[in-house]
């Protein structure tokens, strides 16, 4: 249906600026200080980073484009682009969302030393957690490590979120082209 069509897209418009905004803070409150350090991030998390950025910009292009395939169902131009659009997406957040599982885990498995690398003090305890005052790092460690694991939850959340839709609207393309096992049933409809 149409109107369903229309949630969908709005939910990805509204998802993907949740992903953008969140890993753009992440960026800024957390890998910031992290490579500011000694340029010493790992790339764990910076490609977590950049693709959950890349899927929130592109969730937000699948849900303009299905806004638009719901008020022109009879262009075809519009069905093949939401397929190529929305299932480019739900790799992307599929990839996105197993990119930040695995920084969670790398993080909470080396309880944040991954995250404080770049900070080469020797009165850095071995848990990012209990990190001291008096050390030498330019930012807070402890700060740090809370931050990225609690921007990083609602981030995964979000895009397994997005992948779930844009696979949706995958499908939805495939039925409006004819292809799929409720095509017969939707051309049936139409008639």
């Amino acid at each position: 249906e149409p109107g369903r069509l229309m949630r969908a897209g709005l939910a990805l418009i509204v998802l993907g600026h949740g992903s953008l905004v969140l890993g753009a803070i992440v960026h800024g409150s957390v890998l910031r200080h992290v490579a500011g350090a000694r340029l010493a991030v790992t790339p764990e998390y910076a490609v977590a980073n950049v693709v959950s950025v890349g899927s929130g910009l592109l969730s937000i292009a699948v849900g303009i484009v299905a806004i638009l395939v719901s008020h022109n169902l009879s262009r075809a131009a519009l069905h093949w682009t939401l397929l190529s659009v929305s299932l480019l997406n739900c790799l992307l957040s599929t990839a996105c969302s197993l990119g930040l599982a695995l920084a969670i885990a790398l993080t909470v498995h080396s309880r944040g030393m991954h995250l404080v690398m770049g900070c080469n003090s020797s009165a850095l305890p071995t848990d990012a957690r209990a990190a001291i005052v008096t050390n030498d790092c330019p930012f807070n460690t402890t700060r740090i490590y809370d931050t990225a694991l609690a921007l990083w939850f609602p981030s995964m959340v979000l895009a397994a979120a997005e992948a779930v839709l844009s696979g949706r609207c995958s499908l939805v393309a495939l039925i409006f082209r004819g292809i799929g096992p409720c095509a017969r049933s939707y051309g049936k409809e139409q008639v």
